[in-house]
């Protein structure tokens, strides 16, 4: 009942697909991107602020750098920022595609971040380990590892959901960051209870596994930005693409598919084969059908390039080849 009248309501609601309404698409993910940025960085701060006063309690140099740690991961909103602002700005001669794709280079700032904050995690970790120190007030140095924690992973859900769910790589790698930094976080709760057992190499020890964790969701987040920087896209999409341009009427055969991410927006190019008797009007009709169902039927494409092309007869006519741009 409900997907009925999804569809009545669909029907008798006015849809264009003209300029304006792509650009409206475009601020308003680019608005949630921003929204999710000041919001976990407002999470971060508070986080950094909570351990910050725990600090002033404990002397705890290793909750002081996870402390500093926390500021400097929420100053990775800047670089995003900035790229989000950046995808807001029209096409130009010069740039025919925009600055979207701004938000890759940001998604590399934030790789290096991440580098960064593995080599120092490891840097101090074999410090400690060649040069142990004794931990006091353990108890508030586990508070702390759970207040870090606690900030970092709603931070991190928070980022990777709406990053997602607008098509941003570089968000989802942000989050997949603030992740790493609550397991960090963690690390100090769990060298707190080495401590308090007495065990003064348990402190230098989980340093060395949060360095690993770093890595290794450093390798995740390098995949997904440089595919992105390689025009990568879920086979899944490609396959929900060809299926909306198999199912337009005239359409013989989908001959090719190209699909790229520019930031968050997906852009589309296909070659359709249809009869070679049709007249030009047809052809053209036929690729504005399928141009409408492929927008519909993909909720982050912003532009897609129909081109139609005559199915091969024994007498090849030149003049055959229709292309319809939109």
């Amino acid at each position: 009942m409900a997907r009925w009248w999804s569809r009545v309501i669909h029907a008798v609601t006015p849809h264009s697909h003209d300029s304006t309404e792509i650009v409206d698409a475009t601020l308003q993910t680019s608005r949630a991107g921003m929204r999710a940025l000041w919001i976990s960085f407002a999470g971060l701060v508070v986080t950094a602020l909570a351990q910050a006063v725990l600090v002033s309690f404990t002397g705890s140099v290793a909750l002081l750098g996870d402390t500093l740690h926390n500021v400097a991961d929420a100053l990775t909103a800047v670089p995003l920022a900035i790229a989000f602002v950046l995808g807001r700005r029209a096409a130009t001669r010069r740039f025919t595609y925009g600055l979207g794709r701004s938000e890759d280079l940001a998604g590399l700032v934030i790789l290096l971040v991440m580098s960064a904050s593995a080599v120092l995690a490891a840097w101090t970790a074999i410090d400690r380990l060649l040069h142990p120190q004794q931990m006091s007030n353990i108890g508030w140095v586990a508070a702390a590892g759970l207040v870090g924690f606690a900030g970092n992973e709603l931070v991190a859900r928070y980022r990777i959901i709406v990053g997602r769910k607008i098509g941003s790589a570089a968000l989802v790698a942000d989050g997949l960051h603030a992740r790493t930094d609550g397991f960090t976080s963690l690390g100090v709760l769990l060298a707190a209870g080495g401590a308090w057992l007495g065990w003064r190499w348990a402190d230098p020890i989980v340093g060395l596994l949060i360095t690993a964790a770093i890595i290794s969701v450093l390798c995740g987040a390098a995949k997904e930005i440089f595919a992105r920087m390689l025009d990568a896209v879920d086979p899944t999409l490609v396959t929900r693409a060809e299926t909306a341009l198999q199912a337009t009427s005239g359409v013989l055969t989908v001959d090719t598919l190209r699909m790229r991410w520019v930031g968050h927006q997906l852009h589309a190019e296909t070659d359709l084969v249809v009869d070679p008797n049709l007249s030009v009007v047809d052809a053209h009709a036929i690729a504005v059908d399928a141009e409408h169902r492929l927008l519909h039927a993909m909720p982050r494409l912003s532009r897609a390039i129909v081109h139609t092309d005559p199915a091969p007869t024994t007498e090849h006519d030149p003049h055959a080849e229709i292309a319809h741009h939109h």
